[in-house]
């Protein structure tokens, strides 16, 4: 098991700033080399005080914008293009990529794409929900209309 500490948000394990114990091939293979995390050190601490602080100041300002975010998007109307074949099935599927782009072309705000939450893989033509988690106490839900094209 090693100890690291996370530099971006990692679903399931934790925020920036968080010191965290994984197991060693999950942290060797996969955490460190994407830049999602360094390895904990004495000499890192003055840097875990820096990414919390960071973190703080970020939090408590999108509080109130996250919110101004929320309804921002349950009003705005998402409609996204897509190669689909007979019957209404999508070649491929629509990816949190994709929402982020036609949210952006619908006039919506900049959205990071790891905070969207697909629950089902979006596979046809047709109206779909996805989950955005704005703020650990802000979510919006989006409707994306798919198009076929």
């Amino acid at each position: 098991m090693q100890k690291l500490i996370l530099t971006q948000e990692v679903s399931g394990l934790g925020a920036p700033g968080d010191l965290v114990e994984v197991k060693d091939g999950y942290a060797r293979n996969y955490l460190v080399p994407q830049g999602l995390a360094i390895k904990a050190t004495k000499g890192a601490e003055k840097q875990i005080a820096t990414i919390r602080k960071a973190r703080e100041v970020r939090d408590i300002r999108d509080v109130g914008s996250a919110q101004d975010i929320a309804t921002q998007l349950g009003s705005l109307s998402v409609k996204l293009t897509a190669r689909a074949g007979e019957g209404g099935r999508l070649f491929g599927s629509v990816t949190p990529a994709d929402v982020v782009d036609a949210v952006s072309a619908a006039g919506g705000p900049k959205l990071d794409k790891r905070r969207l939450e697909i629950a089902q893989p979006i596979k046809t033509v047709g109206s779909h929900q996805v989950s955005v988690q704005l703020h650990p106490e802000v979510s919006a839900t989006v409707t994306v209309e798919v198009v076929g094209g």
